[in-house]
């Protein structure tokens, strides 16, 4: 029997890549803002495109930031993509505006220390033995970023207990990170082809 998947619907884009991916390697998904169906779910999956303030302010707007948290809490799977993933953290930094974010993972989200941004395209990433999310994966395996903002401080997670994948753009900064029923990616799974449906198929297999 496929997994139910819900895609949260809180006015990011994006949805219907996201949509179209998990369906590929097996999802039974639906796209809503209805945080029952949410809840339930099997999977709950954040995306979130675009300016971390706007996002927050529609998870906010929808009241969906206690339903991620109790997911989690409860040890249900939650997939956070992007935006979806910066949100996860306690504050975004944009432009010298601190925005509190779910404070589900520790520390921020700043601009990348990179001269050349955004960091757009394909990149390689670092992923532990202990990875679920990548099990399975070439350990060159690339996936496709599109951002200027990012956690970039991997060994303050990792000391928190998380599980940090490292991507590296003139400096190292976190690409994926897992901890519990938690997993995020910087990176877009549903643009990132062969590497990044099976990346999906395995977050699946693990609901």
């Amino acid at each position: 029997m496929s997994k139910r998947i819900v895609v949260l619907d809180y006015g990011s884009g994006n949805l219907r890549s996201a949509e179209r991916a998990l369906e590929r390697v097996g999802g039974d998904v639906t796209v809503t803002d209805d945080l029952a169906a949410a809840a339930e779910a099997d999977g709950l999956v954040v995306p979130g495109v675009g300016a971390f303030a706007a996002c927050m302010a529609g998870i906010e707007a929808l009241g969906a930031g206690p339903v991620i948290a109790e997911r989690v809490a409860a040890g249900r799977p939650v997939l956070g993509i992007c935006v979806g993933m910066q949100v996860l953290f306690e504050h975004g930094d944009e432009h010298g505006v601190v925005t509190k974010g779910l404070g589900l993972l520790p520390g921020g989200v700043t601009r990348l220390p990179a001269a050349r941004l955004p960091h757009m395209g394909w990149n390689t990433v670092h992923a532990p033995a202990a990875s679920a999310l990548f099990a399975g994966l070439p350990a060159d395996s690339r996936f496709y970023f599109v951002h200027s903002y990012g956690a970039s401080d991997p060994a303050a997670l990792a000391a928190a207990g998380v599980t940090v994948t490292t991507a590296h753009h003139e400096a190292d900064f976190v690409a994926a990170v897992e901890r519990g029923a938690l997993s995020a990616v910087q990176f877009h799974p549903e643009k990132s082809a062969d590497t990044g449906a099976a990346l999906l198929r395995n977050w699946l297999a693990a609901l």
